[in-house]
């Protein structure tokens, strides 16, 4: 139980990391390689939020990896991109399809099956 509770919340940061991202990217603008983009991306606070998210992402997989066997551990990581489609939907009002939610599910299930 507490190997699914922490690859949740490890999954749910490394999807945040993505998240965040996107976000940098999307207010990023075109790239130059002057030294007023890289002022603007040094301000850029979304960039900031995604390195911290991979970082706890990170150190949390460390930690799983260090005291779980890596063939329950990994197949766990997939739940990243359960959140990843509920972020598409709710951050980024993207349209999902009934397909992708039957995927969804068959990870759910697959991840049920790896720790069981």
């Amino acid at each position: 139980m507490k190997l699914i509770l922490l690859a949740i919340i490890q999954s749910v940061f490394l999807c945040a990391g993505q998240m965040f991202m996107k976000l940098a990217l999307k207010v990023m603008g075109p790239v130059s390689w002057t030294w007023s983009f890289v002022g603007q991306q040094l301000t850029n606070w979304w960039w900031l939020a995604c390195g911290l998210s991979f970082t706890i992402a990170g150190v949390m997989w460390m930690y799983i990896l260090k005291h779980w066997s890596f063939s329950q551990a990994y197949p766990l990581s997939s739940m990243a991109y359960v959140f990843g489609m509920v972020a598409a939907m709710f951050v980024f009002h993207e349209q999902i399809v009934w397909t992708q939610w039957i995927g969804i599910l068959f990870i759910m299930a697959g991840c049920y099956l790896v720790v069981n």
